[in-house]
């Protein structure tokens, strides 16, 4: 690949390559804009197949990070890190110390938190190098139960606007996923009468929610074939795809996971198919809510009420796609980059001191 061709096709300001050969650390933190704030995102720790893909995948998280921060009128700016290497090491201590101390020469540029394959537990090691990190143990902790509760609220506002109601009872919903977003997410849909079609790699997971909510189980690959209303992908990206554009038999798409689509031509293939797309990092911004709330010692209910409005913003992206004759992913584009644009745009004041 060619880092910098990729990095200025999608606007990064930079991208730092790290490692540590004493326990074997091997990072990537990649920094899109800033022009709001400090870079906010989690460290994803995933088996990568070749360092190619870690590096995509850490650019289009990051630059995600940046829009989902801007559509949730949040003071940040876009970021992400990811680890190379086995989530389930036991010695974890080394590992994520060598990483905070490599985000700490970023001085406060980047903000770290959880992601895929960290917990809170190791931000506490982070946090022994750095002071640039969120999502710790008695803080605001795992995102989880406020990014569900965010999906659940678009969920509805897509609901709206197909059916002219957000009243969930009675729809099925096909969960891809029963990680912590999914389980969380499955609880408030299952106490609203939803019917839950769900899938997941670990068996474990899916059986939890099978005996709590009474939901259907099926295989990974038999998830896109279920007759439902609603498709809500929690798990990894790229889930909307040439083959499963195919299968898919709903009339909504409204899920946790990030980079839903493989690439933005789906988005436009969803439009043609009459399939109402609430886009991914509009729709589970709840998480950066969750950690912008710890950063300013927000309590609890404000970071859940903060992410309640995501039902707004997700209307206010449909009411836009419908105005301009765009797809929504396009629309929630649109809404990020004219609140970057015009914050970039304001004069500089003088201060004391600068």
């Amino acid at each position: 690949m060619d880092i910098f061709a990729d990095i200025k096709e999608l606007g990064h300001e930079q991208l730092v390559l790290c490692h540590d050969p004493s326990c074997g650390y091997l990072g990537i933190v990649a920094i899109h804009d800033t022009t709001l704030g400090p870079a906010l995102g989690g460290t994803r720790y995933w088996q990568y197949a070749s360092t190619d893909d870690a590096i995509t995948d850490a650019l289009r998280l990051a630059r995600g990070m940046t829009y989902k921060a801007a559509v949730a009128g949040l003071n940040l700016g876009g970021g992400k890190s990811v680890i190379i290497g086995d989530n389930k090491r036991v010695d974890r201590e080394a590992l994520f110390r060598a990483h905070g101390r490599f985000i700490e020469t970023l001085g406060g540029r980047y903000i770290t938190a959880e992601d895929i394959g960290t917990s809170p537990a190791d931000m506490e090691y982070v946090k022994l190098e750095t002071n640039h990190v969120a999502g710790l143990m008695g803080l605001s902790g795992d995102p989880s139960p406020v990014t569900a509760y965010g999906v659940y609220m678009g969920m509805k506002a897509a609901a709206r606007v197909r059916w002219g109601s957000d009243d969930l009872s009675g729809k099925t919903v096909a969960v891809q996923g029963a990680g912590k977003v999914a389980y969380y997410l499955c609880r408030h849909l299952h106490a609203e009468g939803v019917t839950i079609v769900v899938t997941d790699i670990d068996g474990a997971k899916v059986k939890r929610c099978v005996e709590e909510f009474g939901a259907k189980a099926v295989a990974p690959d038999a998830i896109y074939d279920q007759k439902a209303d609603i498709y809500a992908p929690c798990a990894l990206g790229a889930t909307i795809n040439d083959d499963t554009l195919k299968r898919l038999k709903v009339a909504v798409i409204a899920g946790g996971a990030n980079n839903q689509l493989a690439e933005p031509r789906h988005g436009d293939a969803l439009e043609a198919k009459g399939m109402l797309y609430a886009p991914d990092y509009v729709i589970n911004g709840g998480g950066v809510i969750n950690v912008y709330g710890e950063l300013h010692r927000w309590p609890e209910e404000r970071s859940r009420k903060k992410a309640g409005e995501i039902y707004d913003t997700i209307l206010r992206i449909f009411e836009i796609a419908r105005r301009d004759g765009i797809p929504s992913y396009l629309a929630a584009d649109r809404l990020a980059e004219e609140r970057i644009g015009a914050v970039a745009g304001l004069d500089r004041m003088w201060l004391r001191g600068r």
